[in-house]
């Protein structure tokens, strides 16, 4: 598999899905200082990295010029030692591995790619995908998001993936949680990364080495330390991290909502961060939706959690 000289796992940790900031001006137009000073924020607080272009960026919503410089900016706020690991989600894989290719020249230490979710693939063109992702030659870190792309990357698909040198480890966001021991017993040396903020605990204990993070967009040094507390490989604190993880939960559930964009947002507002707009098709959220966002995130900064 690929490996970059100098670096251990740059995929491990707690990557941030960073939220783009965009400009209150008729075109929503990306504000590149607001992002570097996010990146550089997430950075100072703990965070070990960031995923510039995923769903929470809203990069199916950037042009290509604005997608390829998201990931220049993040790589240029970034602190030493800090990782950048792009979103190269396409609708084909050519485009996937010109994205990759674009990561790695902008000095990306790794990428995170969805399988093919322009229709439901079969396992020939999963395989397929992903090979042509990899001879960009960045470690890639496969997103197994079934609920979105219809493709469901399986603990036996991961190991012919993995088994064949594609990938270095998965983003598991299917909800399951006892999948991580069977990806553990199928492929030992493959890493499982937490998916999805409101089953963190859960595959923390289950073995998990890292974190693509949404909350730590609003409160990183809350969700941070639970991470800490939660991951079997650093000690885990369960006398800790239960209460914790209770307290956070309302909030981590918004993660695997559909209006989870908005809600992360809103609360990066409340906070006193920027979160601000989304482009359309998204828009702010309204009437109860709106108030259950701010009534559970203002409970978890009264509790002073940051």
């Amino acid at each position: 598999m690929p490996e970059i000289p100098g670096v251990s796992a740059p995929w491990r940790g707690v990557h941030v899905a960073t939220a783009l900031p965009f400009h209150d001006d008729d075109e929503l137009s990306v504000d590149y200082e607001g992002y570097a000073a996010h990146v550089r924020f997430l950075a100072e607080h703990g965070c070990d990295g960031v995923c510039p272009n995923g769903s929470l960026g809203e990069y199916q919503t950037l042009t290509d010029e604005e997608r390829a410089r998201v990931v220049r900016v993040a790589v240029e706020a970034a602190p030493e030692g800090f990782g950048v690991m792009p979103g190269v989600a396409a609708y084909g894989a050519l485009e996937s591995r010109r994205w990759a290719e674009q990561a790695r020249e902008a000095g990306a230490r790794a990428v995170l790619a969805l399988p093919p979710n322009s229709y439901r693939a079969d396992r020939e063109a999963v395989v397929g995908h992903y090979r042509e992702v990899a001879r960009a030659g960045l470690p890639v870190v496969a997103y197994n998001n079934p609920h979105d792309t219809k493709v469901d990357l399986t603990p036996e698909l991961l190991a012919e993936l993995h088994g064949e040198g594609l990938i270095v480890a998965v983003k598991e966001f299917s909800g399951d949680v006892r999948r991580a021991y069977e990806i553990a017993e199928r492929s030992p040396g493959l890493d499982l990364l937490i998916g999805a903020d409101d089953v963190l605990l859960e595959l923390g204990l289950a073995g998990a080495v890292g974190w693509i993070a949404g909350y730590p967009n609003a409160i990183p040094e809350a969700t941070v330390e639970l991470y800490r507390l939660a991951t079997s490989g650093v000690g885990t604190d369960l006398e800790k991290a239960l209460p914790l993880y209770r307290a956070l939960h309302p909030l981590l559930r918004w993660d695997s909502r559909t209006e989870f964009v908005q809600a992360i947002k809103a609360s990066m507002d409340l906070a006193g961060l920027r979160g601000g707009s989304c482009r359309p098709p998204r828009s702010r959220l309204t009437g109860e939706v709106a108030a259950r966002v701010v009534r559970e995130t203002e409970t978890v900064l009264g509790l002073g959690y940051r």
